[in-house]
């Protein structure tokens, strides 16, 4: 599925966010990550046919979100994001699966030209609503990964806090993932470090089926300077029982 609706402000930047205890759970629950077009501003809807497995996908993620929705709290952004962002000279930025919009607007509130893609309308439209209170500009598109128009070469920062990039034989979200990055740009990953397999599975998620931090590492070899560091560990805990205290971190810079 690819919807893209311009709901964007322009004015001030946006007070520092504020932490919230509520944030680990909905990081865990919506730490699926997809990533946004790189798309010409509009002021009108773009609405494609979603092909079966989209729909259902969405179906999903926006039942999750709207079964939560009176729960969601101001999420912070990822302390990854401020750290290496912040280091960073402000350009075009491409967030995947970027939920309810935190990575998306810090980046806004400093200065970057950011789209943010996800599969759930029901996130957007919270994320949407969150920029506009914060007086930035975000462009916010809703489609999975595989079905998104993403333009190669076309960002500065690419972002994935805690994606859920399904395998295929294709390698489509593989592709569209390493592509987007400009030359010189960064690509920045975030995953959950230590993932119980077996929990996982028992909550219907079997993390073989998903893009891991090794598969990812394994796409930057050639023309990448790739600089890892695992186990990181978090600020605050992510996840119901707060079972996520680190990190696994990519940070690769495209040679050319």
């Amino acid at each position: 599925m690819l919807v893209m609706f311009d709901q964007r402000v322009r004015g001030g930047r946006a007070a520092a966010p504020q932490r919230s205890p509520g944030a680990a759970s909905i990081s865990c629950l919506f730490g699926r990550r997809c990533l946004r077009a790189c798309l010409d501003s509009s002021d009108h809807s773009f609405v494609t046919d979603p092909p079966d497995a989209a729909a259902v996908l969405t179906d999903e993620w926006d039942e999750r979100y709207t079964s939560l929705a009176d729960r969601i709290p101001d999420v912070e952004p990822n302390a990854v994001l401020i750290t290496e962002a912040g280091a960073l000279r402000p350009g075009r930025a491409l967030d995947i699966g970027c939920g309810v919009g935190a990575e998306a607007i810090w980046l806004a509130t400093h200065g970057w030209n950011v789209t943010a893609l996800d599969v759930s309308r029901v996130a957007l439209e919270h994320a949407a609503h969150r920029a506009r209170q914060a007086g930035v500009d975000v462009q916010w598109v809703q489609s999975r990964l595989e079905d998104a128009p993403v333009a190669a070469s076309g960002f500065d920062l690419v972002t994935a806090f805690y994606p859920a990039l399904r395998h295929s034989d294709g390698r489509e979200a593989e592709q569209a993932l390493v592509s987007a990055v400009a030359p010189h740009g960064i690509l920045l990953v975030v995953h959950h470090a230590d993932v119980d397999a077996e929990r996982a599975k028992a909550h219907g998620f079997d993390p073989a089926d998903y893009l891991s931090h090794d598969d990812i590492v394994e796409l930057l070899s050639d023309g990448w300077d790739v600089r890892i560091h695992r186990r990181r560990p978090r600020e605050v805990p992510a996840g119901p029982e707060g079972q996520h205290t680190h990190d696994d971190v990519i940070v690769a810079r495209r040679q050319r």
